[in-house]
């Protein structure tokens, strides 16, 4: 690849919903939409695309995905719960990710947990995650040019292109499918 700081650039790797983004008074769902669409509208994709709709919403709320809304308001914990599907489903069902979220969930309306400092834990961990990604995405890079040099063809850029493209999913494929074990985990220690 030609400039892969570009690309990384580009992938705007640090929007996310911080503590203090979040406002300390409850939001209506249209607050909630424009909250999202704010934050990571440098993330999408296609400026068409929807970060967060009323629909999605009304689903993980019919979905059990988060726990029960008081008055058609949205608290501090349901837009950081919302900010961690947004996150899960990039690679895991909707069932996994209720999955996951359900002892939160739980401890939250049990009134034992402090889901800030966990939010704020999962965060830290993000940006890590962040620093590990630029300079493996920069390596496997590496590596991609010069597996290329050993293949005869015309296009060697496209190639390159591609066979990153396919490096990057096979590792993506990777750390989904851990995750989904890890899940799995969850549900054959609820089952038990």
């Amino acid at each position: 690849m030609k400039n892969i700081d570009e690309l990384i650039s580009s992938l705007a790797l640090t929007n996310h919903i911080s503590l203090q983004d979040i406002p300390k008074m409850d939001l209506y769902i249209d607050q909630v939409i424009e909250l999202f669409e704010e934050s990571f509208k440098e993330s999408k994709r296609e400026q068409k695309e929807k970060i967060l709709t009323k629909t999605m919403v009304n689903n993980y709320a019919k979905g059990k995905l988060f726990f029960p809304v008081q008055n058609k308001k949205y608290s501090k914990e349901h837009i950081m719960l919302m900010s961690l599907i947004y996150q899960l489903k990039g690679a895991l069902s909707i069932k996994d990710i209720k999955d996951c979220l359900q002892i939160l969930n739980k401890e939250i309306v049990d009134d034992n947990f402090n889901l800030e400092e966990f939010y704020e834990s999962y965060l830290q961990l993000s940006f890590k995650n962040i620093a590990v990604f630029q300079d493996d995405l920069r390596q496997k890079a590496e590596e991609v040019k010069e597996e290329i040099d050993t293949i005869d063809g015309k296009n060697k850029t496209e190639m390159e292109r591609t066979l990153l493209i396919a490096s990057l999913v096979s590792a993506s494929n990777l750390y989904r499918r851990a995750a989904e074990k890890l899940v799995d985990g969850i549900i054959e220690k609820e089952e038990s």
